[in-house]
């Protein structure tokens, strides 16, 4: 049986987590041990999974130095403006501002306001995969979803979107 941690909550589902190689399950506070156990024990082969995909992008992707660290987000400091300049040029979208953060979790976000973010961590793929990000990012300043518009938005800019975007799941 997995370790895990239990957490809590007025909930009303069971839920499962795999974070940083700890199983976490979000419990209501009414579910008994035995429920979760059952549920977990019912769960084991998604959560083998999820666990080996996390070890396998871990070693991919180790955790940089801090010395590195410094080098991704000076790379990303000079390199992340210009493509957006050049990728503004040519969708005819602007963001308001260009941030560069921590993320773990996300390559790039947009916010309804026009700013964009980016993780320092996209430096650590090729040039193909940091473009997608730019441009899925600009698109969703024109479309704050994934609808069909925004995908052949990203398409008419990218036709090799799909290509690019597996370089990120490496």
């Amino acid at each position: 049986m997995t370790e895990f941690r239990i957490i809590r909550s007025d909930r009303r589902t069971l839920a499962l987590q795999v974070k940083d190689g700890e199983v976490l399950v979000r419990a209501p506070r009414r579910v008994t041990e035995a429920q979760i156990q059952a549920f977990v024990a019912a769960h084991e082969a998604w959560i083998a999974s999820t666990l080996e995909k996390q070890q396998r992008r871990a070693a991919l992707h180790p955790e940089p130095t801090q010395a590195e660290r410094a080098a991704y987000i000076q790379k990303a400091k000079a390199i992340l403006p210009e493509r957006v300049a050049h990728y503004s040029r040519i969708m005819g979208l602007s963001p308001t501002s260009i941030r560069i953060t921590s993320a773990k979790t996300r390559f790039g976000s947009c916010g309804s306001n026009g700013h964009i973010c980016f993780s320092w961590r996209l430096m650590q793929y090729p040039p193909e995969a940091i473009d997608y990000v730019v441009v899925h990012e600009l698109a969703h300043l024109k479309h704050l979803n994934h609808s069909p518009a925004f995908h052949v938005l990203v398409a008419s800019v990218l036709p090799d979107h799909r290509q690019r975007r597996a370089l990120l799941r490496r």
